[in-house]
């Protein structure tokens, strides 16, 4: 019972459930590298490697972020901040999931196997970008651009175009919903000495910035397909989807920051899902 109360536990303090974010540009990447079906055990060792670099991205940042978490009222009610976790089991947790990660990028290929402390290095260094720049948001959406382009590297190990745009499609897309997140500690950031675009330049600046990196974002979708070769099914897609990502702004407001959670979580999440079924779709219709 111990064990099933601190795996949910654990669950909740990497946010489980964003994985929705990531692991659907994953699995684009490797179904574009392969022009269908990249096969099963590429999948599953895809989604080991995904799921491993994520959690361990996320305790890094929570233990990372301690000194902050507890100073935030926002997240005094995080698991290492009420006590749930012990720092001691964290850095267990963080030092496990990095080993999981190498051994399963080591199993796709040699590149990717190279490429793994690259990626490890990344995913932590971030934690820290909001103590020196305000660009943090960029670097934070850097991490997660790497998604497609590890997709395609577990299934074809060379760097190729629509991998390069899909990355830069999905740093401007995380970049804008992560402004939206960081709107509701701008206060916060600012009191304590953080750099953050809403802290540093405010509210309305923030959402201009999110807005504008969204449209960016669309923009290099529909170039990611195009240098794919895809179809109508994918681009019918990617438009519907740069309307759903324009729409998410009007549900934001300066002077209201009540409907952020449903902007960051349930439409981003449909933008991912949606992208990468028509992706398939696509091949299928092709193939």
């Amino acid at each position: 019972m111990k064990f099933v109360k601190n795996l949910g536990t654990v669950c909740r303090m990497i946010k489980i459930e964003h994985s929705i974010f990531a692991l659907p540009f994953a699995y684009m990447g490797a179904f574009l590298a392969a022009g269908g079906w990249p096969g099963l055990y590429n999948l599953v060792i895809l989604t080991i490697a995904m799921v491993a670099i994520r959690s361990f991205a996320m305790a890094f940042n929570r233990y990372a972020d301690l000194d902050i978490d507890r100073e935030n009222p926002r997240t005094q009610k995080r698991e290492l901040v009420t006590g749930e976790l012990s720092t001691g089991f964290t850095l267990m947790f963080i030092v496990a999931t990095a080993v999981v990660f190498i051994v399963a990028c080591a199993m796709m290929n040699p590149l990717c196997l190279k490429l793994s402390p690259i990626a490890l290095i990344l995913s932590s260094a971030y934690s820290f970008c909001k103590r020196f720049t305000h660009w943090c948001h960029f670097v934070l959406g850097s991490v997660l651009g790497l998604a497609p382009v590890a997709g395609w590297l577990c299934v074809d190990p060379t760097v190729t175009l629509p991998a390069i745009l899909l990355f830069c499609g999905v740093t401007m897309w995380v970049a804008g919903f992560d402004l939206l997140y960081a709107c509701q500690d701008s206060e916060f950031d600012r009191e304590r000495g953080l750099f953050s675009i809403p802290s540093r330049l405010g509210i309305p600046a923030a959402l201009g910035i999110s807005t504008l990196s969204h449209a960016i974002t669309a923009a290099f979708f529909l170039l990611a397909g195009w240098a794919a070769g895809l179809g109508s099914v994918y681009f019918l897609t990617a438009t519907a989807m740069g309307i759903i990502l324009m729409a998410e702004h009007l549900l934001v407001k300066a002077d209201d920051m009540s409907r952020v959670n449903v902007a960051f979580f349930t439409m981003n999440g449909v933008i991912s899902v949606a992208l990468f079924i028509g992706t398939v779709l696509d091949l299928m219709t092709r193939g």
